[in-house]
C-alpha cells in the first residue's frame, strides 16, 4: 500500500477543520501528511492544527493568487506520497474506512487513476439537496472509462474534489489541475485521465458527509460559474452533453418528490431548476454579456477581475 497525503484548501476555517484532520489520522490506512493551502493568513488560527505537530503543514497564499486548480496543485507539488487525496474543509469523514475504500480500486487495477467518495447529506439538509445527492452519488459503484462516453456523456468525467484520491505519478505525468480554474478543476482533470486511457472509480462505500442548503440565487450563480468553466474548456465539454444528465436528474427527483406528496419541496425544487438553467444559459454566453451583468451573475468575481487584468 502506497502512502497518502491529503491536500485541503481552506478559507476562514473553523473547528470543523480540526475534526476533519483528526478523523483522517484515525483511518485504517492512516494518512501520512495533511497539507493545508490557506487563502489569507489573517483568517487562519494556528491553534486549529497545533495538536498534530509536523504531520500537518500550512502554506498561506493571498486572495489574489487563489483559484481552485492552483491552490490544490500547490499542495500536491510538495507531496512525495504515492496517492494525493483532496478534500474540502466542510467535508466530514463518516468512518475509519474512507482511505481504504478509496484506494482499493487503484490497488486492484493500475489503470484506475482516480477514485471519489459518495457524499451523503447532513442532518439539516433539505429534501431538494437530499434527493439530488442521492441521484449524483448512488449506492451502486462504478468504474468509468472512455468506453462509457457514448452511454454516460459528461457523467463519464464526473469526479468531486470534496473527497477524491489520485495516483500521484499519473497526476504529475498529465500536468495536474488546470491553473486559473473558476470551477470544475476536478472534472477537467478527470477528462484528461479518461482521454489518456485511464479509468475513474466511484466507490459508494467510501463516504463523507457533505451538503448545502443553497438559496435560489446561490444555485443560479453556481450554475453560471459551472457553465463558464465548460465554455473555457471546449476540448472537454463541447463533444459531450450536460443537458441530458441534468434532464435525467430533474425527472428522477421530481417523481420522488411527487410520490411523497411533498408539494412545497417540489415547488422549491422546480424553482431551483429554473435558477440553475438560467445561470447555465447565461454562463455559456458570458463573453457576450455586459461586464456588470457578469459580476452580478457570478459567485467568483475574483476570477473575472483577474481575467480582465490579464487581457
Amino acid at each position: 500500500m502506497k502512502t497518502i497525503d491529503v491536500i485541503i484548501p481552506t478559507y476562514k476555517p473553523g473547528a470543523e477543520l480540526t475534526e476533519l484532520i483528526r478523523a483522517l489520522f484515525k483511518q485504517e490506512i492512516p494518512v501520512k501528511t495533511v497539507r493545508i493551502v490557506n487563502t489569507e493568513e489573517q483568517y487562519f488560527d494556528p491553534k486549529l492544527v497545533a495538536p498534530f505537530g509536523k504531520k500537518v503543514t500550512v502554506r498561506h497564499i493571498p486572495q489574489a493568487e487563489f483559484d481552485h486548480g492552483y491552490a490544490r496543485d500547490l499542495g500536491a507539488s510538495e507531496s512525495r506520497a504515492g496517492y494525493l487525496m483532496f478534500m474540502t474543509q466542510d467535508a466530514k469523514v463518516v468512518n475509519a474506512k474512507l482511505t481504504r475504500e478509496l484506494t482499493e480500486p487503484m490497488e486492484k487495477d493500475s489503470k484506475v487513476a482516480a477514485s471519489y467518495a459518495r457524499q451523503i447529506p447532513k442532518k439539516d439538509c433539505n429534501l431538494t439537496e437530499r434527493l439530488t445527492r442521492a441521484f449524483n452519488y448512488p449506492a451502486t459503484g462504478q468504474i468509468k472509462s472512455a468506453a462509457d462516453l457514448e452511454k454516460l456523456g459528461v457523467k463519464t468525467y464526473f469526479c468531486s474534489n470534496v473527497c477524491a484520491i489520485y495516483r500521484r505519478d499519473v497526476y504529475n505525468k498529465l500536468g495536474g489541475f488546470e491553473h486559473g480554474a473558476i470551477f470544475n478543476e476536478d472534472m477537467v482533470y478527470a477528462a484528461k485521465l479518461v482521454n489518456a486511457g485511464y479509468r475513474i472509480a466511484y466507490n459508494p462505500h467510501a463516504m463523507v458527509m457533505h451538503s448545502h442548503n443553497y438559496s435560489l440565487m446561490q444555485y443560479f450563480r453556481r450554475s453560471f460559474d459551472m457553465a463558464v468553466s465548460q465554455k473555457e474548456h471546449p476540448e472537454v465539454f463541447a463533444a459531450v452533453s450536460s443537458e441530458k444528465e441534468g434532464a435525467g436528474m430533474v425527472k428522477t427527483v421530481s417523481k420522488q418528490m411527487l410520490s411523497r406528496m411533498r408539494l412545497f419541496s417540489f415547488l422549491f425544487f422546480f424553482a431551483s431548476c429554473v435558477a440553475k438553467y438560467a445561470g447555465y444559459f447565461l454562463g455559456k454566453r458570458y463573453k457576450k454579456l455586459p461586464k456588470k451583468l457578469v459580476r452580478f451573475c457570478t459567485a467568483s468575481e475574483w476570477w473575472f477581475s483577474r481575467k480582465e487584468s490579464a487581457e
